[in-house]
């Protein structure tokens, strides 16, 4: 048995049954006991993230502090990569289009396992050398006390996200840009790591300035874009609904090429691409809802749960209109070359070049995101000395991403993902009273008083 067939049968322990039913009951248990707050105070998340656009910028008090919207963006930047496109592709083949449907339910459930992970992380931000730093490494040993659970995941996330993770980014930036430009992908893979260390090397206020520019404007383009051509099938939206409700509950009524496709398979695809896309549960997110200047951590909770919106409700719901509506389910293409060709029916030739250039900025800022994650551990592990060496590996492995097979790649970040989800987990679990008891707080005291800023003592 070689290396490949070990990883491969570790994930599918790891990603298994359990996994999922984890991620998704946490999200359930979170949901519940806050009597479903991503849905009461949804208009108030979108006001207080939003309205921030319409605000003279406020003065930050800590190195590495940022306003509650660039924390979205960069959260966002992470959670919209490759995975919008070709896995939504590959759960609608996998599961059937029933698996949308219970992508949607992960990513509701999911809202509320995100809107804790960004009460923690507020509640435990850390202001080490003047710079304010904050992620679950850290919330997980001031938090549970815990030293060895907080390096096990600052461990799994640099691993996982910050090399594997962007490996693969990498290699998909470049592939689907020499499909549709020729562009050597050497070429391309060195412009990316230029054009990456040239952003990081700001730190986090130019890595959160550049997201916050860049993610508006990819997440727009892909909209517009997939809008149009569910317009231009506009007779196919009702039946593309009815193809997503049926197959979540009965896909063998639908026949055709999806025959035999069961409920189990529509749970399990779906309930998994929502939260492989969302990260709810990951421990990524909090890296950047940590350093937001709010007033009360429940505001950066609601401003998380957004996160979801956007990445599972919109983006992922698109990818999944676009190719039920065009017929292109029929195709026999599977992941990202059934999206291609989606579009492709849609737009003609410019359907692979529209691909191209959205696959580049959600991969791009992906890669962002992801090595901002990192680097937040390599500081938690090493400090700032760690940090120019982190740097050198991430962009050499860009390079290398884009020119190797990386199938295996592909499978330890996997593995090292799973990782990261277990202590993440433990300490959310452990702390729930302290996430419930922060939610009653913002509700009861904080929303009725307005004039006074929340204090961390009031509640510890």
């Amino acid at each position: 048995m070689d290396i490949m067939e070990i990883v491969v049968s570790i994930n599918k322990v790891l990603w298994g049954p359990f996994m999922l039913f984890l991620l998704l009951g946490t999200g359930i248990y979170f949901s519940l006991k806050m009597r479903f707050i991503q849905v009461r105070k949804v208009k108030l998340a979108f006001k207080q993230t939003f309205g921030f656009l319409f605000e003279k910028e406020k003065k930050v008090k800590v190195k590495g502090e940022v306003s509650s919207f660039q924390s979205l963006a960069t959260a966002i930047a992470a959670q919209v990569g490759t995975g919008n496109l070709a896995g939504v592709a590959g759960a609608i083949v996998s599961g059937g289009p029933g698996a949308v449907f219970w992508m949607w339910i992960s990513g509701f459930f999911g809202m509320g396992t995100i809107f804790a992970e960004a009460v923690i992380a507020q509640r435990f931000v850390q202001v080490k050398d003047g710079e304010k730093v904050g992620g679950p490494a850290y919330y997980i040993r001031y938090g549970l006390n815990n030293k060895f659970l907080a390096a096990f995941f600052a461990i799994a996330i640099i691993l996982a996200l910050g090399l594997m993770g962007n490996v693969v980014q990498a290699n998909s930036i470049a592939a689907s840009v020499y499909t549709a430009f020729k562009i050597p992908k050497i070429v391309t893979g060195v412009f990316v790591a230029v054009l990456v260390m040239l952003i990081v090397v700001g730190g986090v206020s130019r890595i959160n300035s550049v997201t916050e520019k860049v993610v508006p404007f990819m997440a727009l383009f892909y909209i517009i874009g997939s809008s149009i051509i569910i317009i231009l099938n506009a007779d196919m939206i009702i039946p593309a609904f009815k193809m997503i409700f049926v197959g979540a509950f009965n896909p063998k009524a639908l026949g055709g090429g999806i025959i035999g496709v069961s409920i189990k398979e529509a749970f399990r695809y779906g309930v998994a691409r929502g939260l492989f896309s969302n990260e709810a549960g990951m421990g990524s997110t909090p890296h950047s809802h940590a350093l937001a200047k709010v007033n009360h951590p429940a505001e950066q909770g609601l401003t998380a749960t957004l996160g979801v919106i956007i990445d599972t409700g919109i983006i992922c719901t698109m990818t999944a209109l676009v190719i039920l509506t065009t017929g292109a389910l029929d195709s026999g293409f599977t992941g990202a070359e059934l999206t291609q060709a989606a579009f492709t029916y849609g737009f003609g030739s410019f359907g692979t070049k529209f691909v191209a250039i959205c696959l580049f900025f959600f991969a791009f800022s992906t890669i962002i995101g992801w090595y901002f994650f990192g680097e937040a551990n390599v500081k938690y592990l090493f400090g700032k000395i760690g940090i120019l060496p982190y740097r050198v590996l991430v962009s050499t492995v860009i390079v290398f991403g884009t020119v190797i097979k990386v199938p295996l790649v592909w499978e330890l970040a996997d593995m090292f993902n799973a990782l990261m989800v277990f202590p993440n987990l433990i300490a959310l679990l452990a702390m729930g009273s302290l996430v419930f008891k922060i939610a009653n707080d913002f509700e009861c005291n904080f929303l009725k008083n307005k004039d006074s800023e929340y204090e961390n003592e009031k509640i510890s």
